[in-house]
Protein backbone atom coordinates (compact mmCIF):
# COMPACT_ATOMS: atom_id res chain seq x y z
CA UNK A 1 0.00 0.00 0.00
CA UNK A 2 2.83 2.55 0.92
CA UNK A 3 4.50 2.12 -2.37
CA UNK A 4 1.07 2.90 -4.41
CA UNK A 5 0.55 6.02 -2.22
CA UNK A 6 4.13 7.16 -3.55
CA UNK A 7 2.27 7.57 -6.77
CA UNK A 8 1.27 10.30 -5.82
CA UNK A 9 3.73 12.40 -4.68
CA UNK A 10 4.90 12.26 -8.28
CA UNK A 11 1.26 12.97 -9.42
CA UNK A 12 0.84 16.65 -7.94
CA UNK A 13 3.19 18.35 -10.89
CA UNK A 14 4.27 21.51 -9.05
CA UNK A 15 5.20 19.65 -6.00
CA UNK A 16 7.37 17.29 -8.27
CA UNK A 17 8.94 19.95 -10.03
CA UNK A 18 10.33 21.94 -7.17
CA UNK A 19 13.99 21.38 -6.11
CA UNK A 20 12.67 21.23 -2.01
CA UNK A 21 9.49 19.61 -2.77
CA UNK A 22 7.33 22.83 -2.00
CA UNK A 23 3.51 21.53 -2.20
CA UNK A 24 2.76 24.81 -4.24
CA UNK A 25 -0.95 23.43 -4.84
CA UNK A 26 -1.41 22.92 -1.18
CA UNK A 27 -0.28 26.89 -0.31
CA UNK A 28 -2.31 28.36 -3.55
CA UNK A 29 -5.09 26.44 -2.35
CA UNK A 30 -5.23 27.75 1.05
CA UNK A 31 -4.88 31.53 -0.34
CA UNK A 32 -7.88 30.75 -2.41
CA UNK A 33 -9.97 29.51 0.70
CA UNK A 34 -9.05 32.62 2.35
CA UNK A 35 -6.29 30.63 5.17
CA UNK A 36 -3.01 32.45 4.23
CA UNK A 37 -1.22 31.64 7.63
CA UNK A 38 -1.97 28.13 6.08
CA UNK A 39 -0.33 28.88 2.96
CA UNK A 40 2.65 30.76 4.60
CA UNK A 41 3.22 27.54 6.53
CA UNK A 42 3.19 25.55 4.10
CA UNK A 43 5.55 27.58 1.36
CA UNK A 44 8.14 28.36 3.81
CA UNK A 45 8.39 24.89 5.54
CA UNK A 46 10.56 22.91 2.98
CA UNK A 47 12.42 26.86 2.03
CA UNK A 48 14.45 28.81 4.39
CA UNK A 49 14.28 31.02 1.61
CA UNK A 50 10.72 31.37 0.73
CA UNK A 51 10.36 35.52 0.97
CA UNK A 52 13.44 35.62 -1.43
CA UNK A 53 11.93 32.89 -4.07
CA UNK A 54 8.45 34.56 -3.75
CA UNK A 55 10.17 37.46 -5.99
CA UNK A 56 12.94 35.43 -7.95
CA UNK A 57 12.67 32.28 -8.08
CA UNK A 58 12.94 30.64 -11.55
CA UNK A 59 9.74 28.75 -10.53
CA UNK A 60 9.76 25.24 -12.10
CA UNK A 61 6.26 24.87 -10.42
CA UNK A 62 4.59 26.76 -13.10
CA UNK A 63 7.02 25.41 -15.77
CA UNK A 64 4.91 22.01 -14.77
CA UNK A 65 1.57 23.20 -13.65
CA UNK A 66 -1.14 21.32 -15.46
CA UNK A 67 -2.86 24.47 -15.24
CA UNK A 68 -0.92 25.59 -18.05
CA UNK A 69 -2.19 22.71 -20.70
CA UNK A 70 -5.44 24.39 -20.35
CA UNK A 71 -4.44 28.06 -20.84
CA UNK A 72 -1.75 29.59 -18.93
CA UNK A 73 0.14 28.36 -15.36
CA UNK A 74 -0.87 29.63 -12.19
CA UNK A 75 1.33 32.46 -11.03
CA UNK A 76 2.70 30.46 -8.14
CA UNK A 77 5.85 32.57 -7.53
CA UNK A 78 3.64 36.23 -7.22
CA UNK A 79 1.43 33.88 -4.71
CA UNK A 80 4.05 33.17 -2.01
CA UNK A 81 5.11 36.41 -2.55
CA UNK A 82 1.73 37.46 -1.36
CA UNK A 83 1.89 35.40 1.58
CA UNK A 84 5.34 36.19 2.46
CA UNK A 85 4.37 39.95 2.62
CA UNK A 86 2.10 39.30 5.62
CA UNK A 87 3.81 35.89 7.83
CA UNK A 88 7.84 36.56 6.52
CA UNK A 89 11.00 37.84 8.48
CA UNK A 90 10.90 40.71 6.50
CA UNK A 91 7.95 42.12 8.35
CA UNK A 92 9.90 41.43 12.09
CA UNK A 93 9.41 38.78 14.06
CA UNK A 94 6.19 36.43 14.00
CA UNK A 95 4.82 32.93 15.22
CA UNK A 96 4.44 32.17 11.96
CA UNK A 97 8.40 31.61 11.71
CA UNK A 98 8.41 30.19 15.21
CA UNK A 99 6.46 27.17 14.11
CA UNK A 100 8.74 26.01 11.14
CA UNK A 101 12.14 27.71 12.01
CA UNK A 102 12.56 27.55 16.21
CA UNK A 103 15.75 27.47 17.01
CA UNK A 104 16.98 23.76 18.54
CA UNK A 105 15.65 22.69 21.36
CA UNK A 106 18.98 20.12 22.25
CA UNK A 107 22.65 20.46 21.36
CA UNK A 108 24.31 18.73 19.82
CA UNK A 109 28.54 18.51 19.85
CA UNK A 110 29.74 18.23 16.25
CA UNK A 111 30.96 21.54 14.84
CA UNK A 112 30.48 21.53 11.03
CA UNK A 113 32.33 24.40 9.01
CA UNK A 114 30.18 25.74 5.66
CA UNK A 115 32.12 27.55 3.05
CA UNK A 116 30.19 30.40 1.54
CA UNK A 117 26.99 32.67 2.58
CA UNK A 118 25.51 31.77 -0.39
CA UNK A 119 21.82 30.31 -0.91
CA UNK A 120 23.17 26.97 -0.71
CA UNK A 121 25.38 27.47 2.45
CA UNK A 122 23.24 29.43 4.34
CA UNK A 123 20.32 26.59 3.52
CA UNK A 124 22.70 24.27 4.64
CA UNK A 125 23.72 26.37 8.10
CA UNK A 126 19.63 27.07 8.51
CA UNK A 127 18.96 22.87 8.84
CA UNK A 128 21.83 22.03 10.59
CA UNK A 129 21.76 24.48 13.32
CA UNK A 130 17.92 23.61 13.86
CA UNK A 131 18.92 20.24 14.53
CA UNK A 132 21.25 21.44 17.03
CA UNK A 133 24.91 21.59 15.16
CA UNK A 134 27.33 24.30 16.16
CA UNK A 135 27.60 25.96 12.55
CA UNK A 136 30.28 28.20 11.34
CA UNK A 137 30.15 30.14 8.30
CA UNK A 138 33.36 31.21 6.32
CA UNK A 139 31.95 34.26 4.51
CA UNK A 140 34.63 35.98 1.83
CA UNK A 141 33.07 39.02 1.66
CA UNK A 142 31.56 41.54 4.41
CA UNK A 143 28.17 40.43 4.01
CA UNK A 144 26.34 36.62 3.43
CA UNK A 145 23.83 36.29 0.42
CA UNK A 146 26.29 35.26 -2.37
CA UNK A 147 24.25 35.35 -5.59
CA UNK A 148 21.02 37.04 -3.91
CA UNK A 149 22.59 40.13 -3.63
CA UNK A 150 25.80 40.42 -5.90
CA UNK A 151 24.17 38.90 -9.18
CA UNK A 152 20.00 39.61 -8.53
CA UNK A 153 19.71 43.63 -8.91
CA UNK A 154 18.08 45.76 -6.45
CA UNK A 155 14.99 46.39 -8.50
CA UNK A 156 14.03 42.54 -8.60
CA UNK A 157 15.10 41.64 -5.06
CA UNK A 158 14.46 44.56 -2.54
CA UNK A 159 17.26 44.08 0.00
CA UNK A 160 15.09 44.28 3.15
CA UNK A 161 13.47 40.91 2.07
CA UNK A 162 16.88 39.43 1.46
CA UNK A 163 18.02 40.69 4.75
CA UNK A 164 14.92 39.30 6.69
CA UNK A 165 15.69 35.63 5.45
CA UNK A 166 19.14 35.73 6.30
CA UNK A 167 18.62 37.38 9.49
CA UNK A 168 16.67 34.97 10.56
CA UNK A 169 18.85 32.28 10.03
CA UNK A 170 21.65 33.89 11.72
CA UNK A 171 19.69 34.41 14.79
CA UNK A 172 19.04 30.60 15.02
CA UNK A 173 22.58 30.64 16.67
CA UNK A 174 24.74 30.53 13.54
CA UNK A 175 28.36 32.16 13.82
CA UNK A 176 29.75 33.68 11.05
CA UNK A 177 33.53 34.54 9.82
CA UNK A 178 33.27 37.53 7.79
CA UNK A 179 36.17 38.58 5.00
CA UNK A 180 37.42 35.44 5.50
CA UNK A 181 38.18 33.32 2.05
CA UNK A 182 38.95 30.29 1.59
CA UNK A 183 42.83 29.35 0.04
CA UNK A 184 43.81 32.97 1.55
CA UNK A 185 42.55 33.18 5.18
CA UNK A 186 42.18 29.60 5.76
CA UNK A 187 42.81 26.66 3.82
CA UNK A 188 40.79 23.53 3.63
CA UNK A 189 43.16 21.58 5.38
CA UNK A 190 42.53 23.24 8.78
CA UNK A 191 38.92 23.71 8.23
CA UNK A 192 39.19 20.01 7.83
CA UNK A 193 41.03 19.43 11.25
CA UNK A 194 39.03 22.01 13.52
CA UNK A 195 35.89 20.82 11.95
CA UNK A 196 33.87 17.60 11.90
CA UNK A 197 32.19 18.44 8.98
CA UNK A 198 32.94 20.78 6.13
CA UNK A 199 30.24 21.64 3.06
CA UNK A 200 32.20 23.49 0.41
CA UNK A 201 29.83 26.06 -1.48
CA UNK A 202 32.16 28.76 -2.80
CA UNK A 203 29.98 29.87 -5.51
CA UNK A 204 30.70 30.88 -9.08
CA UNK A 205 32.34 33.90 -9.03
CA UNK A 206 34.47 33.90 -12.26
CA UNK A 207 33.28 34.67 -15.43
CA UNK A 208 34.61 33.18 -18.50
CA UNK A 209 35.98 34.76 -21.73
CA UNK A 210 36.52 34.61 -25.06
CA UNK A 211 39.76 33.34 -27.16
CA UNK A 212 39.03 35.83 -29.60
CA UNK A 213 40.94 39.08 -30.62
CA UNK A 214 40.52 41.99 -28.77
CA UNK A 215 38.94 40.07 -25.88
CA UNK A 216 42.10 41.71 -23.20
CA UNK A 217 40.65 45.29 -24.63
CA UNK A 218 39.21 48.10 -22.71
CA UNK A 219 36.15 47.80 -22.91
CA UNK A 220 35.41 44.49 -22.27
CA UNK A 221 33.72 42.50 -19.15
CA UNK A 222 32.69 39.31 -18.09
CA UNK A 223 28.88 39.40 -17.17
CA UNK A 224 29.21 38.06 -13.55
CA UNK A 225 31.91 40.85 -12.71
CA UNK A 226 30.32 43.86 -14.18
CA UNK A 227 27.18 42.34 -12.24
CA UNK A 228 28.94 42.33 -8.89
CA UNK A 229 30.72 45.48 -9.35
CA UNK A 230 27.38 47.43 -10.30
CA UNK A 231 25.46 45.79 -7.27
CA UNK A 232 28.45 46.75 -4.51
CA UNK A 233 27.95 50.32 -5.81
CA UNK A 234 31.83 50.54 -8.16
CA UNK A 235 31.57 52.75 -11.02
CA UNK A 236 31.83 51.02 -14.19
CA UNK A 237 32.20 53.57 -17.42
CA UNK A 238 30.64 51.84 -20.00
CA UNK A 239 29.76 54.50 -22.83
CA UNK A 240 26.50 54.71 -24.81
CA UNK A 241 26.47 51.74 -27.03
CA UNK A 242 27.22 48.68 -25.49
CA UNK A 243 26.29 44.84 -26.71
CA UNK A 244 26.00 41.84 -24.93
CA UNK A 245 26.93 38.22 -26.42
CA UNK A 246 24.97 35.60 -24.66
CA UNK A 247 21.11 34.40 -24.77
CA UNK A 248 20.40 34.06 -21.16
CA UNK A 249 18.48 35.49 -18.21
CA UNK A 250 21.54 37.09 -16.26
CA UNK A 251 22.23 39.59 -19.51
CA UNK A 252 18.70 41.38 -18.51
CA UNK A 253 19.31 41.72 -15.48
CA UNK A 254 22.57 43.45 -15.52
CA UNK A 255 21.33 45.84 -18.52
CA UNK A 256 18.85 46.97 -16.17
CA UNK A 257 21.13 47.75 -13.20
CA UNK A 258 23.35 49.96 -15.43
CA UNK A 259 20.69 52.05 -16.74
CA UNK A 260 20.01 52.59 -12.42
CA UNK A 261 23.96 53.02 -12.36
CA UNK A 262 23.90 56.64 -10.83
CA UNK A 263 21.54 55.07 -7.56
CA UNK A 264 23.93 51.92 -7.07
CA UNK A 265 27.09 54.18 -7.48
CA UNK A 266 25.88 56.89 -4.75
CA UNK A 267 24.71 53.96 -2.13
CA UNK A 268 21.62 53.60 -2.94
CA UNK A 269 22.28 49.47 -3.72
CA UNK A 270 23.70 49.25 0.45
CA UNK A 271 20.53 48.43 1.77
CA UNK A 272 21.41 44.61 2.57
CA UNK A 273 24.60 45.72 4.24
CA UNK A 274 22.67 46.90 7.30
CA UNK A 275 21.59 43.34 7.65
CA UNK A 276 24.12 39.93 6.67
CA UNK A 277 22.76 39.90 3.05
CA UNK A 278 24.99 39.83 0.24
CA UNK A 279 24.81 37.59 -3.29
CA UNK A 280 27.59 35.83 -4.25
CA UNK A 281 27.04 33.73 -8.10
CA UNK A 282 25.28 30.67 -7.34
CA UNK A 283 21.86 32.03 -8.41
CA UNK A 284 22.16 32.31 -12.41
CA UNK A 285 22.52 29.63 -14.67
CA UNK A 286 25.40 29.64 -16.98
CA UNK A 287 23.05 29.28 -19.82
CA UNK A 288 21.01 32.06 -18.53
CA UNK A 289 23.45 35.06 -18.08
CA UNK A 290 23.01 37.27 -21.20
CA UNK A 291 20.09 38.72 -20.77
CA UNK A 292 20.45 40.35 -17.28
CA UNK A 293 23.75 41.72 -18.63
CA UNK A 294 21.95 43.63 -21.83
CA UNK A 295 19.01 45.17 -18.93
CA UNK A 296 21.86 46.35 -16.70
CA UNK A 297 23.83 47.98 -19.56
CA UNK A 298 20.93 49.89 -20.93
CA UNK A 299 20.49 51.67 -17.11
CA UNK A 300 24.30 52.56 -17.05
CA UNK A 301 23.76 55.59 -19.26
CA UNK A 302 23.68 53.33 -22.13
CA UNK A 303 21.30 54.39 -25.16
CA UNK A 304 21.63 51.78 -27.53
CA UNK A 305 22.01 47.92 -26.36
CA UNK A 306 21.93 44.89 -27.61
CA UNK A 307 21.99 40.93 -27.33
CA UNK A 308 23.58 39.34 -29.90
CA UNK A 309 22.87 35.23 -29.30
CA UNK A 310 24.09 32.23 -30.93
CA UNK A 311 20.38 31.05 -30.77
CA UNK A 312 16.83 32.22 -32.83
CA UNK A 313 14.58 33.78 -30.05
CA UNK A 314 12.54 30.32 -29.83
CA UNK A 315 16.16 28.53 -28.91
CA UNK A 316 17.20 31.12 -26.33
CA UNK A 317 17.35 29.86 -22.68
CA UNK A 318 15.88 33.25 -21.54
CA UNK A 319 12.87 33.29 -20.07
CA UNK A 320 10.15 34.69 -22.20
CA UNK A 321 9.26 37.20 -18.98
CA UNK A 322 12.72 38.17 -18.74
CA UNK A 323 12.74 38.73 -22.46
CA UNK A 324 9.50 40.71 -22.74
CA UNK A 325 10.57 42.86 -19.57
CA UNK A 326 13.97 44.01 -21.56
CA UNK A 327 12.04 44.65 -25.00
CA UNK A 328 9.63 46.93 -23.21
CA UNK A 329 13.02 49.11 -21.76
CA UNK A 330 14.24 49.20 -25.58
CA UNK A 331 16.62 46.08 -25.54
CA UNK A 332 17.37 45.24 -29.55
CA UNK A 333 18.24 41.25 -29.94
CA UNK A 334 20.25 40.18 -32.94
CA UNK A 335 20.10 36.55 -32.96
CA UNK A 336 21.99 33.91 -35.15
CA UNK A 337 24.90 35.07 -34.53
CA UNK A 338 28.29 34.82 -32.83
CA UNK A 339 31.50 36.81 -31.68
CA UNK A 340 34.15 36.67 -34.24
CA UNK A 341 36.55 39.65 -33.27
CA UNK A 342 36.33 42.42 -30.74
CA UNK A 343 37.47 45.79 -32.65
CA UNK A 344 39.85 47.73 -30.88
CA UNK A 345 40.92 50.94 -31.66
CA UNK A 346 43.81 52.90 -28.94
CA UNK A 347 43.49 49.98 -26.93
CA UNK A 348 39.55 50.35 -26.67
CA UNK A 349 36.50 49.03 -27.64
CA UNK A 350 35.28 50.46 -31.28
CA UNK A 351 32.85 47.32 -32.23
CA UNK A 352 32.74 43.68 -32.49
CA UNK A 353 32.55 41.87 -35.44
CA UNK A 354 30.27 39.00 -35.67
CA UNK A 355 29.73 35.99 -38.18
CA UNK A 356 26.61 34.11 -38.94
CA UNK A 357 25.62 30.44 -37.28
CA UNK A 358 23.74 28.20 -39.45
CA UNK A 359 23.00 25.65 -36.54
CA UNK A 360 23.26 25.76 -32.23
CA UNK A 361 22.86 22.08 -32.01
CA UNK A 362 23.40 19.06 -33.80
CA UNK A 363 21.14 16.22 -34.40
CA UNK A 364 21.00 14.68 -30.76
CA UNK A 365 20.12 18.00 -29.19
CA UNK A 366 23.95 19.15 -28.20
CA UNK A 367 25.59 22.05 -28.10
CA UNK A 368 27.18 22.20 -31.65
CA UNK A 369 26.99 25.60 -33.50
CA UNK A 370 27.78 26.22 -37.02
CA UNK A 371 28.96 29.11 -38.29
CA UNK A 372 28.89 30.50 -42.05
CA UNK A 373 32.27 32.46 -42.47
CA UNK A 374 31.16 34.30 -45.01
CA UNK A 375 28.68 36.14 -43.10
CA UNK A 376 30.12 39.27 -41.34
CA UNK A 377 28.93 42.28 -39.93
CA UNK A 378 29.67 44.59 -37.88
CA UNK A 379 28.38 46.10 -34.31
CA UNK A 380 29.47 49.84 -33.00
CA UNK A 381 30.16 49.39 -29.39
CA UNK A 382 31.71 51.10 -26.40
CA UNK A 383 31.39 48.17 -24.08
CA UNK A 384 31.04 44.21 -24.68
CA UNK A 385 29.95 42.10 -21.79
CA UNK A 386 30.53 38.50 -22.42
CA UNK A 387 27.58 36.25 -20.83
CA UNK A 388 28.71 32.86 -21.57
CA UNK A 389 29.39 31.48 -18.17
CA UNK A 390 30.59 31.02 -14.85
CA UNK A 391 33.51 28.95 -13.26
CA UNK A 392 34.32 28.20 -9.31
CA UNK A 393 38.11 29.28 -8.05
CA UNK A 394 39.50 25.89 -7.55
CA UNK A 395 43.03 26.52 -6.53
CA UNK A 396 41.14 27.85 -3.34
CA UNK A 397 41.18 24.24 -2.76
CA UNK A 398 44.68 23.50 -2.47
CA UNK A 399 46.64 20.87 -3.72
CA UNK A 400 45.07 18.24 -1.53
CA UNK A 401 41.34 19.47 -1.92
CA UNK A 402 38.60 16.85 -3.01
CA UNK A 403 38.49 15.33 -6.84
CA UNK A 404 37.33 17.63 -9.55
CA UNK A 405 34.91 16.97 -12.15
CA UNK A 406 35.64 17.41 -16.33
CA UNK A 407 33.25 20.44 -15.52
CA UNK A 408 35.78 21.88 -13.37
CA UNK A 409 33.40 21.59 -10.40
CA UNK A 410 33.93 19.72 -7.47
CA UNK A 411 32.89 16.03 -7.83
CA UNK A 412 29.97 14.60 -5.47
CA UNK A 413 27.64 12.40 -5.40
CA UNK A 414 24.64 13.68 -6.84
CA UNK A 415 22.07 12.62 -3.99
CA UNK A 416 24.26 13.71 -0.97
CA UNK A 417 26.91 16.01 -2.16
CA UNK A 418 29.50 14.04 -0.57
CA UNK A 419 33.06 14.32 -1.88
CA UNK A 420 36.20 12.38 -2.45
CA UNK A 421 37.25 13.88 1.05
CA UNK A 422 35.93 11.89 4.20
CA UNK A 423 33.72 14.57 5.78
CA UNK A 424 33.51 17.09 3.16
CA UNK A 425 30.41 17.85 1.08
CA UNK A 426 29.82 20.44 -1.49
CA UNK A 427 26.66 21.97 -3.17
CA UNK A 428 25.40 24.83 -5.11
CA UNK A 429 27.29 26.12 -8.22
CA UNK A 430 30.42 24.66 -6.60
CA UNK A 431 29.84 21.35 -7.42
CA UNK A 432 27.19 21.85 -9.67
CA UNK A 433 28.10 24.72 -11.67
CA UNK A 434 25.47 27.54 -12.37
CA UNK A 435 22.25 26.69 -11.93
CA UNK A 436 18.79 28.58 -10.36
CA UNK A 437 18.50 29.83 -7.03
CA UNK A 438 16.22 27.13 -5.80
CA UNK A 439 18.48 24.02 -7.00
CA UNK A 440 21.56 25.73 -4.88
CA UNK A 441 19.01 25.44 -1.68
CA UNK A 442 18.16 22.51 -2.78
CA UNK A 443 21.37 21.16 -2.25
CA UNK A 444 22.47 22.56 0.45
CA UNK A 445 19.10 20.61 2.48
CA UNK A 446 20.14 17.49 0.71
CA UNK A 447 23.58 17.89 2.55
CA UNK A 448 22.63 18.73 5.77
CA UNK A 449 20.64 15.66 5.41
CA UNK A 450 23.55 13.65 5.08
CA UNK A 451 25.34 15.51 7.06
CA UNK A 452 22.97 14.67 9.89
CA UNK A 453 22.56 10.91 9.25
CA UNK A 454 26.70 10.60 9.07
CA UNK A 455 26.60 11.84 13.29
CA UNK A 456 23.56 9.39 13.59
CA UNK A 457 20.56 11.39 13.04
CA UNK A 458 17.69 10.83 10.79
CA UNK A 459 18.16 7.09 10.44
CA UNK A 460 14.53 6.33 10.17
CA UNK A 461 12.70 6.30 7.15
CA UNK A 462 11.49 9.87 6.03
CA UNK A 463 7.40 10.61 6.73
CA UNK A 464 5.47 9.75 3.95
CA UNK A 465 2.09 11.77 2.79
CA UNK A 466 -1.31 10.41 4.22
CA UNK A 467 -4.10 10.37 2.06
CA UNK A 468 -7.66 11.72 3.19
CA UNK A 469 -10.63 10.88 1.67
CA UNK A 470 -13.18 13.71 1.78
CA UNK A 471 -16.74 13.72 2.62
CA UNK A 472 -17.05 16.85 0.14
CA UNK A 473 -15.32 18.76 -2.35
CA UNK A 474 -16.91 21.88 -3.88
CA UNK A 475 -15.51 25.01 -5.79
CA UNK A 476 -15.59 28.17 -4.03
CA UNK A 477 -16.57 29.31 -7.97
CA UNK A 478 -18.04 27.14 -10.69
CA UNK A 479 -16.33 29.46 -13.46
CA UNK A 480 -12.43 28.66 -11.66
CA UNK A 481 -11.47 26.28 -15.13
CA UNK A 482 -12.22 29.57 -16.90
CA UNK A 483 -10.86 32.45 -15.09
CA UNK A 484 -7.49 33.88 -17.33
CA UNK A 485 -4.10 34.32 -15.57
CA UNK A 486 -4.04 37.32 -13.05
CA UNK A 487 -0.84 39.28 -14.28
CA UNK A 488 1.01 40.29 -11.29
CA UNK A 489 1.37 44.19 -11.28
CA UNK A 490 4.50 46.05 -12.70
CA UNK A 491 5.45 49.41 -12.38
CA UNK A 492 4.91 51.64 -15.83
CA UNK A 493 8.25 51.21 -17.94
CA UNK A 494 8.24 55.48 -17.46
CA UNK A 495 8.13 55.23 -13.71
CA UNK A 496 11.16 52.60 -13.50
CA UNK A 497 14.34 54.48 -12.07
CA UNK A 498 16.29 54.54 -9.26
CA UNK A 499 16.05 50.85 -7.04
CA UNK A 500 12.37 50.93 -6.56
CA UNK A 501 11.12 47.22 -7.14
CA UNK A 502 9.40 46.88 -10.90
CA UNK A 503 7.18 44.03 -9.65
CA UNK A 504 4.65 45.10 -7.47
CA UNK A 505 2.87 42.17 -6.21
CA UNK A 506 -0.55 41.09 -5.55
CA UNK A 507 -3.29 42.80 -4.13
CA UNK A 508 -5.11 40.98 -1.85
CA UNK A 509 -8.51 40.42 -4.11
CA UNK A 510 -5.97 39.39 -7.23
CA UNK A 511 -4.11 36.86 -4.82
CA UNK A 512 -7.32 35.06 -4.26
CA UNK A 513 -8.74 35.48 -7.91
CA UNK A 514 -5.34 34.13 -8.88
CA UNK A 515 -5.32 31.32 -6.54
CA UNK A 516 -8.90 30.15 -7.27
CA UNK A 517 -7.83 28.89 -10.69
CA UNK A 518 -5.43 26.00 -9.24
CA UNK A 519 -6.78 22.68 -10.83
CA UNK A 520 -5.79 21.11 -7.15
CA UNK A 521 -3.96 18.42 -8.35
CA UNK A 522 -3.42 17.16 -4.91
CA UNK A 523 -6.87 16.30 -4.92
CA UNK A 524 -7.42 12.46 -6.82
CA UNK A 525 -11.11 10.80 -7.61
CA UNK A 526 -10.76 7.06 -6.31
CA UNK A 527 -12.10 4.12 -7.36
CA UNK A 528 -13.56 1.45 -5.11
CA UNK A 529 -13.93 -1.17 -8.09
CA UNK A 530 -16.35 -3.40 -6.10
CA UNK A 531 -19.16 -1.11 -6.30
CA UNK A 532 -18.64 0.45 -10.26
CA UNK A 533 -21.21 -1.20 -12.23
CA UNK A 534 -19.69 0.44 -15.46
CA UNK A 535 -23.07 2.18 -15.86
CA UNK A 536 -20.94 4.74 -17.31
CA UNK A 537 -22.96 7.87 -16.05
CA UNK A 538 -19.67 9.73 -14.51
CA UNK A 539 -18.35 9.69 -17.86
CA UNK A 540 -20.97 11.34 -19.27
CA UNK A 541 -21.56 14.41 -16.88
CA UNK A 542 -17.69 14.86 -17.36
CA UNK A 543 -17.48 18.45 -19.07
CA UNK A 544 -13.70 18.05 -19.90
CA UNK A 545 -14.17 14.45 -21.28
CA UNK A 546 -11.60 12.59 -19.56
CA UNK A 547 -13.28 9.78 -18.35
CA UNK A 548 -13.55 6.64 -21.21
CA UNK A 549 -14.51 3.14 -20.76
CA UNK A 550 -12.27 0.76 -22.90
CA UNK A 551 -12.11 -2.88 -23.16
CA UNK A 552 -9.18 -4.43 -20.81
CA UNK A 553 -7.70 -6.09 -23.13
CA UNK A 554 -6.19 -2.40 -24.56
CA UNK A 555 -4.06 -2.24 -21.17
CA UNK A 556 -3.22 -6.13 -20.77
CA UNK A 557 -3.87 -8.28 -23.20
CA UNK A 558 -3.85 -11.16 -20.60
CA UNK A 559 -6.49 -9.99 -18.84
CA UNK A 560 -9.56 -10.43 -21.67
CA UNK A 561 -13.65 -10.51 -21.46
CA UNK A 562 -13.43 -7.02 -18.83
CA UNK A 563 -14.11 -3.37 -19.10
CA UNK A 564 -11.81 -0.63 -17.96
CA UNK A 565 -12.19 2.38 -16.63
CA UNK A 566 -9.57 5.38 -17.56
CA UNK A 567 -9.12 8.67 -16.44
CA UNK A 568 -6.96 11.42 -17.80
CA UNK A 569 -5.34 12.78 -15.16
CA UNK A 570 -3.43 15.39 -17.00
CA UNK A 571 -6.95 17.31 -18.46
CA UNK A 572 -8.97 16.39 -15.10
CA UNK A 573 -10.04 19.76 -13.71
CA UNK A 574 -10.93 18.20 -10.16
CA UNK A 575 -14.59 19.45 -10.06
CA UNK A 576 -16.25 16.34 -8.72
CA UNK A 577 -19.34 15.96 -10.54
CA UNK A 578 -18.03 12.72 -11.70
CA UNK A 579 -18.48 11.97 -8.15
CA UNK A 580 -21.51 13.52 -7.59
CA UNK A 581 -23.32 11.68 -10.47
CA UNK A 582 -21.99 8.04 -8.94
CA UNK A 583 -25.28 5.98 -8.30
CA UNK A 584 -23.10 3.53 -6.23
CA UNK A 585 -20.63 5.73 -4.81
CA UNK A 586 -17.49 3.94 -6.68
CA UNK A 587 -15.66 7.43 -6.88
CA UNK A 588 -14.52 9.39 -3.98
CA UNK A 589 -11.91 12.43 -3.87
CA UNK A 590 -9.32 11.60 -1.84
CA UNK A 591 -6.72 14.60 -0.68
CA UNK A 592 -3.20 13.82 -0.45
CA UNK A 593 -1.18 15.56 1.88
CA UNK A 594 2.10 15.10 1.31
CA UNK A 595 5.95 16.53 1.06
CA UNK A 596 5.91 19.84 2.93
CA UNK A 597 2.92 20.53 4.44
CA UNK A 598 2.65 21.12 7.70
CA UNK A 599 0.85 19.11 10.72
Amino acid sequence: MASELEYYDTNIPCLAACPVHTNAGMYVAAIADGDDELAYLTARLPNPFASVCGRVCAAPCEDACRRGAIDRPIAIRALKRFVTEKFGPEQGHSDAWDRVAAPPQVELPQSIGIVGGGPAGMACAHDLRRLGYQVTVYEATDKLGGAMWLGIPEYRLDRSVLAGDIDAIVGLGVEVRYNTRLGTDVTLDELVQQHDAVFLSIGATLGRGLDIPGADADGVFKAIEFLINMNRGFSVDIGERVVVIGGGDVAMDAARTALRASDYQSGGSDGAGESDSEIAADQRSTMTEAIDVARSAARAGARDVTVISLESRAEMPAHDFEVEEAQHEGISFVDRRGPAHIVVKDGGVVGIETIGVTSVFDADGRFAPQFDDSDRKVFDADTVILAIGQAIDLEALGGDGPEVSPRRTIQVDAETGRTSMANVWSGGDAAKGPRTLIDAIADGRRSATDIHKAFGGGQAEPEKGTFVKLQQFHRLEDNYDGLDRMLVPTLDTGRRIGLAEVELGFTEQQARCEASRCLRCFANIILDVDKCVLCGLCADVCPVDVISFIPSEEIDPNVGGGTALMLDEERCIRCALCIERCPPDALSMGLWKGVGVPA
